[in-house]
């Protein structure tokens, strides 16, 4: 006799001549793709044109090809390729002149073109003069420092100079505060390091420009800053770049805060 074996759980076995029933799986959906960012042929051409530039393969001032030669190389319509000269034209990496010996021409960046850059962005995002003094607070204590170490004979000589001639500036405030900013820019350029020495003549200027502004200029100050200049170029001539730094520090902090004080006194109308 047969025992019958029982399977818990399983499903009734089919009686003979039936079909076994097996369940459908369900269907799923489909993957779903993410949308695809082509970029525009202009700007694939100009990224190829700006690492052919930067990395030396049109030096600087050299021919780029003509319009008709890019178009003939790239395959890419006249409209992309004029597009993305005006690109790097705009980027100061392409100067273009007109006419039938013009053409474009490569231009490697220099520190002028970071200056500039940073000139416009403080103008168009209209930062407030403290964010413009908080700045130079942090950046001239370390070219202070890095002048003193690096500097040679022929950038003390130039900066004895321009404080000669700021002392005889004294009385022309114009005058007196165009050479002012000769002097930071060219204790930025003894520092040796000209991605300082860039970000100091943007800020050099823009504090020459609220200098005017705000009649900051007084007899006092710049009596003060005469005196600051000696002290610091001292160090700088010693080649101490621990006084250097210490020294630029008190001067610009002196500096600011008399500046923030007389903006505050006219923004409450007391002068």
């Amino acid at each position: 006799m047969v025992k019958q074996l029982n399977f818990v759980g399983s499903a009734r076995m089919p009686r003979r001549g039936t079909a076994m029933k097996l369940d459908k799986p369900e269907a799923s959906a489909p993957p779903r793709l993410e949308p695809l960012h082509i970029p525009k042929s202009c700007d694939v051409l100009a990224n190829h044109l700006r690492q052919k530039i930067l990395d030396g393969s049109f030096p600087d001032g050299s021919l780029l090809p003509g319009e008709r030669d890019l178009v003939d190389q790239t395959g890419l319509s006249r409209g992309s390729v004029r597009e993305a000269l005006r690109i790097l034209e705009a980027e100061g990496l392409v100067s273009t002149r007109p006419g039938r010996y013009g053409g474009s021409r490569a231009t490697r960046p220099s520190g002028t073109t970071v200056a500039r850059q940073i000139a416009l962005f403080a103008r168009g995002s209209h930062l407030p003069l403290a964010s413009i003094i908080e700045a130079r607070e942090a950046v001239e204590p370390p070219i202070a420092e890095l002048a003193a170490l690096h500097r040679s004979d022929a950038d003390l000589a130039e900066l004895r100079e321009i404080d000669r001639r700021l002392q005889q500036a004294h009385d022309n405030v114009p005058a007196y505060l165009e050479e002012n900013v000769k002097w930071h820019c060219r204790l930025a350029a003894a520092s040796r390091n000209p991605l300082l020495e860039a970000f100091m003549h943007s800020l050099a200027n823009l504090i020459h420009e609220a200098s005017t502004l705000h009649n900051f200029a007084t007899d006092e100050v710049r009596s003060l800053v005469l005196q600051a200049h000696t002290r610091i170029l001292d160090a700088v001539e010693k080649q101490d770049a621990a006084a250097a730094r210490r020294r630029m520090t008190r001067h610009v902090q002196a500096y600011s805060a008399q500046l923030r004080n007389l903006i505050k006194q006219q923004d409450q109308g007391l002068i």
